[in-house]
C-alpha cells in the first residue's frame, strides 16, 4: 500500500509538553487504480490511424497472344510524363500531332488538375459532337525513372480528385518523349 507519511510527529526530549499529532496519511491506492483503469479505457476505445490506400487495377501477368490491340481515339487521351525534381509535361493526342500541348505545368489546383477538368470537359464535349455516347478522358501517366514516388502517387490524387475513371500508368517513353521530358 503507498502511503504519504507528513512530519515525525513530535519534538525532541525536553522542552515544552505538547500535545502528541497524529501522523497523517494518504492512501494513494485508489488514485493508481483509477489512473491505470483510464489508461486502459483510452487504449481501448482509441481508433489508431488507418492506412490510406487507392484501388489499382493490374494486367495479367499472361496477355493472350491471339488478344487484338484495343484502338483508343486519340483525341481522348491525354498524357503525363513525370520528370525529375517534380517536372510535369502534358500533350494531348499524339505527341506528332498533338491537340495540345506539349507543355510544362505544375502539380496543385492551378495546375495539373485545372488543365485535367478542362480538357475532361473538352472530351465530353467532341463526344457529344460527334453523336457518340459519352466517353471520358483517358489519362496515360508516363513516370520517368528520375520521378518521384511522392510524385507519382500525386499526379493519381489528382486523378481520384478530378474524377478521372480511366487511366493507365505506362513506363516506356518513345525517343521522342524521352527527349521532351529529358533534352539532355
Amino acid at each position: 500500500m503507498a502511503e504519504l507519511n507528513t512530519g515525525d510527529g513530535g519534538g525532541g526530549k525536553g522542552g515544552k509538553v505538547r500535545s502528541k499529532k497524529q501522523n497523517s496519511k494518504v492512501d494513494l491506492t485508489a488514485m493508481v487504480d483509477l489512473a491505470f483503469l483510464l489508461i486502459t479505457f483510452f487504449m481501448l476505445t482509441t481508433s489508431l490511424s488507418k492506412p490510406q490506400s487507392m484501388d489499382l487495377s493490374l494486367p495479367d501477368k499472361d496477355p493472350k497472344i491471339d488478344e487484338v490491340p484495343v484502338k483508343v481515339d486519340e483525341n481522348r487521351t491525354m498524357t503525363v510524363m513525370l520528370g525529375a525534381n517534380n517536372k510535369i509535361i502534358y500533350y494531348m493526342g499524339l505527341l506528332a500531332t498533338p491537340i495540345a500541348g506539349p507543355k510544362d505545368i505544375t502539380y496543385g489546383k492551378d495546375g495539373i488538375r485545372r488543365e485535367v477538368l478542362k480538357r475532361k470537359k473538352s472530351v465530353l464535349e467532341y463526344s457529344a459532337a460527334k453523336g457518340k455516347p459519352k466517353q471520358g478522358i483517358i489519362v496515360i501517366i508516363k513516370p520517368t525513372k528520375k520521378s518521384t514516388y511522392r510524385n507519382l502517387v500525386d499526379i493519381l490524387d489528382e486523378m481520384a480528385i478530378s474524377g478521372v475513371e480511366t487511366y493507365a500508368i505506362v513506363p516506356e517513353f518513345s525517343p521522342e518523349e524521352t527527349k521532351l521530358i529529358d533534352p539532355k
